[in-house]
């Protein structure tokens, strides 16, 4: 984590991580299967909020859909590191097509209940625990050449938001129309895209440890290495901090589309897409960058902007004003999670990278479905304005804590930097 060199790239740097064939394949599968992603989740808040007209019960199925990560993720991160990555994301996305297609069945024909949703989130929540450290270890080995991880990081970060733009738009289209169940069908229907992309692979098959007896002492041995780094330790917890208390604004959104800017699905789907706007640009600000050099003070700044963004939007009773806001907040959304993950991944031993990836993923969703319960519960006796500013307010004081911690980061990071060639031996 020292001072960077040479600045942003042109262009013609923002896509060199598709150079790679394997990655090449992941990129366009991923991308339509995560539009239909964010269709169904636009699709499913919507379809809560219409059976119940309750802002807890939409943090309540947040939280079942997100809560198996602070459970499975550092597991799931063991596993990654001593069996076949490729074949792990092959399961995982199947069965994410099969909750997809049970949620579109119930919805069609008219029998879906609370009960449903509850269950298919908790459902998800578990695959999802074992997907996202495996996604996010398996980066590096669709990379024909390993000086492209910072990009390929970044060019993930883009295609979630630029899926996270045209879903909501899409369910926002579509909602209106031919209701939730056409939604959760597109979705099960996008899964085939990632899945034939994976099949269509040629991974070269790499070295696994003997895991017999030793996937509890993985796990510990996983915690102790974050825990030694301080520049992992201290990236871990801001990201746990911020997506505690600040990325469940999502949850809240049909409550301020509804009760405070009184519109419709579509105006959920303006929202959320205005959110993605911003977070596309943060997220193809970094694809454009030559190194990780620098990130460090990116992830102070976007934390601070993300919390001062929150809290702004939470006094806004006007449409124009709460989109601009969003795409400010989206960007250092983006912006701090992304350069975390950059960081991280840059500076993890090789053979620690599934059980990082996967603390990693626990602070980041594995604490998100607590916040989304919570803040579902602060927002029935608050309000959700003041659950937003109360939110934002923390960012901001972590963003500060993080900022005076930089100086002894960089140091720490530095031999590890010098090691990697990122930095020259001497100043």
């Amino acid at each position: 984590m020292a001072q960077e060199r040479g600045g942003a790239s042109g262009r013609g740097q923002i896509l060199r991580a598709l150079r790679s064939r394997n990655y090449r394949l992941f990129f366009f599968g991923q991308g339509v299967s995560l539009i239909g992603t964010w269709t169904q989740q636009i699709a499913m808040s919507w379809l809560v909020y219409r059976l119940t007209n309750s802002p807890f019960l939409l943090g309540v199925v947040g939280f079942c859909s997100q809560a198996p990560s602070a459970l499975m993720a550092p597991f799931a991160g063991t596993l990654a590191d001593h069996f076949s990555r490729h074949r792990i994301l092959i399961g995982t996305q199947a069965l994410s097509m099969v909750q997809a297609a049970m949620l579109a069945i119930l919805t069609l024909t008219g029998v879906i209940d609370v009960w449903h949703i509850v269950a298919l989130a908790i459902f998800l929540g578990f695959v999802n625990a074992v997907d996202m450290p495996t996604r996010q270890s398996f980066v590096v080995e669709m990379l024909e050449r390993k000086e492209d991880l910072s990009n390929a990081i970044a060019l993930n970060s883009s295609l979630f938001n630029g899926a996270r733009l045209l879903g909501p738009t899409l369910a926002g289209m579509i909602l209106p129309l031919v209701g939730e169940g056409a939604c959760f069908g597109i979705n099960a229907a996008s899964y085939l895209a990632v899945i034939i992309a994976l099949l269509a692979m040629q991974v070269q098959p790499r070295s696994l440890p003997n895991h017999e007896g030793r996937m509890l002492e993985g796990m510990r041995e996983g915690f102790a290495y974050a825990r030694r780094s301080a520049p992992i330790r201290t990236i871990i917890l801001l990201l746990a901090v911020v997506s505690l208390v600040g990325m469940p604004y999502t949850v809240l959104m049909p409550v301020f589309a509804r009760e405070i800017l009184k519109g419709d699905a579509r105006t959920l789907g303006f929202l959320m897409s205005a959110s993605g706007v911003g977070a596309l640009s943060g997220a193809l600000y970094l694809a454009s960058r030559r190194s990780v050099l620098g990130l460090d003070r990116v992830i102070a700044l976007a934390t601070a902007t993300f919390g001062m963004g929150l809290i702004l939007f939470s006094a806004s009773h006007f449409l124009w004003l709460s989109l601009a806001l969003l795409v400010i907040v989206g960007a250092g959304g983006i912006l701090q999670m992304a350069s975390c993950n950059t960081i991280v991944q840059t500076i993890v031993d090789e053979d620690k990278r599934g059980r990082v990836m996967g603390i990693y993923i626990m602070a980041f969703a594995g604490t998100a479905p607590v916040g989304s319960l919570l803040a579902g519960a602060l927002a029935s006796r608050i309000g959700v304005s003041a659950t937003l500013q109360l939110g934002g307010g923390i960012c901001v004081l972590a963003a500060l804590i993080f900022a005076k911690q930089l100086p002894a980061l960089k140091e720490a990071a530095r031999p590890i930097y010098i090691r990697l060639g990122i930095l020259p031996a001497k100043k």
